[in-house]
């Protein structure tokens, strides 16, 4: 166990609430154990456990995302994780060889609060720096049998504003349209709601060429029109 690793789990153990824990852990329906450590506290923790654990080498700092999130007991240490995966000291070490870990996380993760960290953070900025080498991936992932990789498909460009590739959003859109996986209809309406801001022209008309959207999709796409 590295000591960052080690850190983290024992700050969060001292810093858990055992009765919040299992409140936590009943609103995210999680199978994982939660050590009932709001935002905040962890957030705390974070940044003083990460200004004193820093990493010169990158291939050390991945293998510390990787250990606390695939050594996780739980929920929050996967937390930290994506905390270490996305801290701005080592933004410069975000590449694309780097899309194989945060697959394997959002398989592995497999629940909303996890992916959609992935999806909107991870993915979408590794999307924005590599489209053309990057967007064959994620038309693959909008078709995986994995529906987390389909939501993530469709929600990594939520923050991308005018730079959004509509023919991706389009693809990882209509690809899913029609799955009656609640999921994944909740993103495409979040995802053209968000879109909706930039472009509210191309969500009307997008929304009124698909008949089969369902009707939470087209409620969430057409909330602030």
């Amino acid at each position: 166990m590295s000591a960052l690793a080690d850190a983290v789990r024992a700050g969060l153990a001292a810093a858990g609430d055992p009765v919040r824990a299992e409140e936590m852990r009943r609103y995210m329906k999680s199978a994982m154990p939660m050590r009932g450590v709001p935002k905040p506290a962890r957030a705390a923790l974070v940044k003083e456990l990460f200004a004193e654990h820093v990493f010169t080498d990158r291939d050390a700092w991945l293998a510390a995302v990787c250990e606390l999130w695939r050594g996780a007991t739980h929920r929050e240490e996967r937390y930290v994780a994506l905390d270490l995966a996305g801290h701005r000291r080592y933004a410069r070490w975000q590449a694309p060889d780097l899309l194989p870990v945060y697959e394997e996380f959002v398989v592995t993760g497999a629940w909303w609060d996890l992916v959609d960290e992935i999806a909107t953070h991870r993915v979408s900025d590794l999307l924005r720096a590599r489209r053309a080498e990057l967007t064959p991936v994620v038309r693959a992932w909008a078709t995986d049998p994995d529906r987390w990789k389909r939501r993530t498909a469709v929600l990594c460009q939520l923050n991308h504003k005018s730079d959004t590739d509509l023919d991706l959003l389009t693809h990882a859109i209509d690809a899913n349209a029609a799955d009656p996986d609640f999921f994944l209809r909740k993103a495409i309406g979040w995802a053209l709601r968000q879109r909706a801001k930039t472009d509210p022209g191309w969500v009307r008309e997008f929304v009124g060429t698909r008949p089969g959207l369902s009707p939470l999709s087209r409620r969430e796409a057409l909330k602030h029109l």
